[in-house]
């Protein structure tokens, strides 16, 4: 794993405003009238870091010689949303120490930042991060995990950029908050795996719910939350739902209904130790940050998010 350089966060410590509390101040302020942006804010460091390490390649528009933006990849097409919150970020940045905070370092920031607002865990996030020059349309839809894969396919996905199963159950455990369009679903509530049933580690109350919030070929992108008991606060309830069968996502659920499969043991052991979950959630996104960073004299420093410099 590469080591972020002490020089970019000695910088940073002399600045009079700590970008910490730059970023945390934007996300309140977005949040007053959008209680779904601190899970999407979490969403994207990780639909980011997934791609190319963390570089901030999804939030490249296409423009110069960007000819296909990760934004558009399938994973994140209409789904992956707060771009406007890290611009909004990096200009109230710009104003306070212009060309010293990477759009990579906002991203991590930004998480933290929203999972702690929420009453979730705090960690030190490293700061160093570069930017990159390209994006991965074409990485974005084949390293990102899907809603659709097995438990085996997902943990290989994790295991290609060093994340343990751990770090994989902690991280999906960020699904206690934030919603999730019909379309990602909706196989499980009709027509599982071609059997003409529902899917049977699914709750039966909770599937009579969801197959009416998602009526079969009704409208894909109707929104439903992650976690129903408690859809906007970071906690440990996403855990006990998994227990219940109530997973919404058929990746959710397989972290438990998987016969044989060791993260069941873990998922047990947050479901009933919220402070072992926080813990671990904050080692595994310091793990995630830490995926194959740009530093030094790589990559550099965007004044655009949007853009690579001088395009």
């Amino acid at each position: 794993m590469a080591r972020f350089p002490p020089s970019a966060s000695a910088i940073l410590a002399r600045r009079p405003s700590s970008p910490g509390t730059t970023t945390r101040n934007v996300i309140k302020q977005a949040r007053k009238s959008d209680p779904r942006i601190t899970a999407s804010l979490t969403r994207l460091h990780f639909h980011d870091c997934f791609v190319n390490g963390c570089d901030a390649s999804l939030l490249l528009d296409v423009g110069g010689n960007i000819t296909e933006s990760e934004k558009t990849a399938a994973p994140n097409n209409n789904s992956a949303r707060g771009f406007n919150v890290i611009d909004n970020i990096k200009a109230a940045l710009n104003k306070s120490c212009p060309g010293i905070v990477s759009c990579a370092d906002i991203l991590a920031l930004a998480a933290e930042a929203s999972v702690s607002l929420e009453k979730g865990p705090s960690w030190k996030v490293l700061l160093g991060r570069r930017d990159g020059f390209t994006a991965n349309k074409a990485g974005a839809n084949t390293s990102l995990p899907t809603p659709f894969e097995t438990l085996a396919q997902i943990t290989a996905k994790f295991n290609a950029v060093n994340l343990s199963v751990t770090d994989l159950v902690a991280l999906s455990g960020a699904h206690t908050f934030g919603r999730a369009q019909c379309k990602f679903f909706s196989q499980r509530l009709f027509n599982f795996n071609g059997t003409g049933n529902p899917d049977p580690t699914l709750n039966s109350t909770y599937l009579t719910t969801l197959q009416q919030n998602c009526p079969q070929n009704g409208n894909g992108s109707i929104l439903n939350n992650l976690d129903p008991s408690t859809p906007n606060a970071f906690d440990n309830n996403y855990f006990t739902n998994l227990l219940n069968k109530r997973g919404l996502l058929q990746t959710d659920q397989e972290l438990f209904s998987t016969n044989g499969s060791s993260t069941i043991s873990i998922v047990n052991n947050f479901a009933k130790n919220k402070n072992a979950f926080f813990k671990a959630f904050a080692q595994a996104m310091i793990n995630m940050g830490n995926i194959s960073p740009l530093t030094g004299t790589q990559g550099e420093i965007r004044n655009d998010c949007k853009k690579v410099n001088g395009s």
